[in-house]
C-alpha cells in the first residue's frame, strides 16, 4: 500500500516543499533576517536563497 512515507519520498513532493521554503525566503528576508540566516531556518544552501532573493527582485521590477 501506498503511505505517507512513500509519498514523502516521490519527486512531486520533494519539489513541492522546495517551492513552498523558497516562497518564504522573501518574507523572512523582509523581517531582516541575513541570507545565512534564512539558509539555515529553511535548510537550504545559501545559494539558493541567494538565487530566490534575486528572482524576487527581478519579479518587483
Amino acid at each position: 500500500m501506498f503511505g505517507l512515507s512513500d509519498l514523502k519520498q516521490t519527486r512531486v513532493y520533494q519539489e513541492g516543499r522546495l517551492e513552498a521554503k523558497l516562497e518564504a525566503v522573501p518574507k523572512l528576508l523582509a523581517l531582516s533576517l541575513t541570507v545565512e540566516q534564512v539558509a539555515q531556518a529553511l535548510d537550504l544552501d545559501v545559494a539558493q536563497v541567494q538565487q530566490a532573493e534575486q528572482q524576487t527582485r527581478l519579479n518587483e521590477l
